[in-house]
């Protein structure tokens, strides 16, 4: 079974959801629209709407203020990829060309730019302030999450907490504040809605975990990028730094990456395979399962209902996913 399948009924929604988006990023400028309008069309999971309508669904539904959260998250998530892709010199994403690799950096930060106004412009439409607080907090905890990438590269003495902080920003909290913002709409309670705020963020940190393991154990054809990309950025994700402990694995990489941009795929499959020999991908989904756990015991405390269930069941489908 794929995702989608598990919250299969929510299709008219999200079908709605894609609709407006391709409208709301339709700019006057030939170059915006056609470089928004590309990245919308390069597909994506879409996860972040999903825990909006979940979310929304688990109180009073508001479909058309739900609608313009789930809009706006995605297009907050959108604008950081392009964002991401610049930093990273990534040309690919999905398997297809990146914003930044079509049109250059200028364009890509200004297409980012432009996708991130026109999110803010929909949320502003909600008359909710715990809305706009809620959201304005994550997307400054974003921007601090972005500097900490760029300072973090090619960091070899960085920590777990190093890691987990710069998960929480990249991933984590967008989804957290998906939930959280469904919650709000949907008239739950204060304790409900910091309930769904700590299921999404324990999703999130597991999804980006199980993303970085995925990014070592997966074929350049699945990811759509090549293997072992997050490591060529410079980017130390939870596999490596477990992997690390090993001396002579620690003492491979820095040798390697002496000099970052002359690592050859022949020195990059050597240490996917040098990487699969240690613990370390074991280890990274135990910490990926924890929290799990604990989003799933979080969930105990919500109301039963069919978006509960269905919030249950995106917990035990990320816990087996492999790719």
């Amino acid at each position: 079974m794929k995702l989608p399948k598990i919250y299969g009924y929510l299709k008219k929604d999200l079908d709605l959801i894609e609709a407006s988006l391709n409208e709301i990023i339709q700019a006057e400028h030939p170059v915006l629209r056609r470089a928004s309008t590309e990245l919308l069309k390069a597909g994506g999971k879409r996860i972040r709407p999903v825990f909006v309508l979940l979310a929304g669904q688990l109180g009073e539904f508001h479909p058309e203020k739900i609608n313009k959260a789930a809009m706006s998250l995605e297009l907050i998530h959108m604008a950081t990829l392009v964002h991401d892709d610049v930093i990273d010199e990534a040309e690919l994403r999905r398997g297809k060309p990146t914003i930044k690799h079509v049109y250059g950096n200028r364009v890509a930060m200004y297409t980012g730019d432009y996708i991130l106004a026109r999110a803010l412009e929909e949320i502003t439409s909600i008359d909710n302030p715990k809305v706009h607080h809620a959201l304005s907090k994550a997307l400054v905890e974003v921007v601090i999450g972005e500097i900490d990438q760029i300072e973090d590269k090619f960091n070899w003495e960085q920590n777990l907490r190093n890691y987990l902080r710069r998960i929480k920003r990249k991933t984590a909290l967008l989804i957290a504040t998906s939930c959280e913002l469904g919650a709000i709409i949907s008239g739950l309670s204060d304790k409900d809605v910091m309930r769904m705020y700590r299921y999404g963020y324990f999703i999130g940190m597991s999804y980006q975990i199980i993303d970085d393991i995925l990014d070592f154990t997966a074929s350049s054809k699945q990811l759509g990028k090549p293997a072992g990309n997050d490591l060529l950025q410079g980017n130390i994700t939870l596999p490596v730094l477990y992997a690390m402990e090993n001396e002579d694995f620690s003492k491979l990489v820095q040798e390697v990456f002496t000099i970052p941009e002359a690592v050859s795929e022949e020195q990059m499959e050597n240490i996917i395979q040098e990487l699969k020999q240690t613990d370390a991908i074991d280890r990274a989904y135990e910490l990926s399962n924890l929290y799990l756990n604990k989003a799933l015991t979080v969930l105990e405390e919500i109301q039963d209902s069919k978006p509960k269930q269905t919030l249950q069941s995106i917990a035990k489908f990320i816990g087996k996913r492999r790719l």
